[in-house]
């Protein structure tokens, strides 16, 4: 649905719905995101005996909740990190330690009091993306739930992931390309969502961390927790070196193609692939489980060419040694290498500047050197260990860190 060509006062009434979550019409659109699992037959999160309990919780986007909880288990094992997430509609959700049905999240009152009581019994719980952790209790109020947490005793941090923290109107006075100016992207909600979130995690007081690095503009006081990809599964050892004066293998995978910018780009990928020059293969529809073949057998993937920043999916394919090609900004770049002392790899191109890249690497008869530094960076700085590092300095040893007198976790403060 296009939200910019229905009338005003309908998205107003949209708007106001979501807004009103725990009245009449609130509770009646909850009802239709699915009744809940028959009761009890839903788990709550268990934790294993440890002086450091965190949950994660509740989107679990690209996986990420669930790589952060292994890579804080990795890093001490005196945590014990969990992640839920609710079930996406469609079987798109991520593994996750709890996935839980959407209709159970939403609508089962019994789940939701069971998981807060599990929450309770940790020691620090990360608040995703501005979303409350335990469904529609307490009116379904991020606030509240925090509150109730802290009274509890417990630590509560936030992590933004994307557009629940990257401001529409100064997105698009930072990037002449940003795709907020398009016009499939309803931008008043957007802002308002946005500012109510940056307003909401800013006023809390509380450690505020983002995914990528271009959400610092938004978030100044925050923490970047990269994040991570499993090295072991998306890496090509084998990988064939292309031969000579072989087409260059193109891949593009766009999740969302208005924000990839995926239209803007691909006159010149029609154009080159005419030519001979590249042998390129657009990724829609592909199970997961095959993505690390087909960056395996890619020299380069153009990544995103509006957002100005990079994701899960450009680290996949470096971690692949594939090349990543995007429209980065000199913010993004600049806070990479303050955080890890290295240079982003991706190489710099904008739908103007793609064919000059794309012909330049063509002209290369090995690739070998860029893969390896591609390689490398993911290594270093998405492998978990910044991201466990960046949790541990800035929340969980922090001066109001909560854990049990048992032991401390290695690493953090003696009390």
């Amino acid at each position: 649905m296009n939200r910019n060509r229905l009338p005003a006062w309908v998205n107003r009434w949209i708007d106001s719905l979501a807004d009103a979550p725990i009245s009449v019409l609130g509770k009646i659109a909850a009802r239709r995101l699915g009744r809940p699992a028959p009761l009890g037959s839903v788990p709550a999160t268990e934790f294993a005996d440890a002086p450091m309990r965190v949950l994660i919780a509740p989107v679990n986007y690209a996986g990420q909740g669930k790589a952060w909880a292994r890579a804080l288990e990795k890093m001490d094992p005196g945590i014990s990190a969990r992640n839920m997430a609710m079930e996406v509609p469609g079987g798109f959700a991520f593994d996750a330690d709890l996935l839980v049905p959407v209709g159970t999240y939403h609508n089962d009152a019994d789940w939701q009091q069971r998981q807060f009581e599990a929450a309770a019994s940790a020691t620090h719980v990360l608040i995703e993306a501005e979303e409350p952790p335990f469904g529609r209790f307490m009116g379904r109020s991020v606030a509240a739930q925090a509150a109730a947490l802290s009274a509890r005793g417990l630590s509560v941090a936030y992590l933004a992931h994307g557009t629940d923290a990257r401001l529409p109107s100064r997105h698009i006075d930072g990037n002449p390309l940003s795709y907020y100016a398009d016009e499939a992207v309803y931008l008043p909600r957007a802002e308002q969502l946005a500012a109510r979130n940056i307003a909401f995690v800013t006023d809390s007081g509380r450690p505020v961390f983002v995914s990528t690095p271009d959400l610092l503009v938004d978030l100044p006081h925050a923490t970047w927790c990269p994040v991570v990809v499993d090295l072991d599964r998306w890496a090509a050892p084998n990988r064939a070196a292309r031969p000579s004066a072989a087409p260059l293998r193109v891949v593009h995978a766009p999740s969302v193609a208005a924000y990839k910018g995926t239209a803007m780009i691909m006159p010149t990928i029609e154009r080159l692939e005419a030519e001979g020059l590249i042998e390129f293969r657009l990724i829609q529809g592909v199970p997961s489980a095959e993505m690390p073949a087909v960056f395996a057998g890619a020299d380069v993937l153009l990544d995103q060419f509006r957002a100005g920043s990079y994701g899960v999916a450009a680290c996949e394919a470096m971690a692949a040694g594939c090349l990543a090609i995007g429209q980065v900004s000199a913010q993004v770049r600049s806070a990479v290498q303050e955080a890890s002392g290295l240079e982003l790899p991706i190489l710099e191109a904008t739908p103007d500047s793609l064919e000059q890249v794309l012909r330049g690497l063509a002209a290369l008869s090995d690739l070998s050197a860029q893969a390896t530094r591609s390689i490398d960076f993911v290594r270093t700085v998405h492998d978990g260990r910044m991201s466990a590092q960046a949790l541990r300095e800035h929340w969980l040893a922090a001066p109001d860190a909560h854990f049990d007198d048992r032991k401390d976790p290695v690493g953090a403060p003696s009390r």
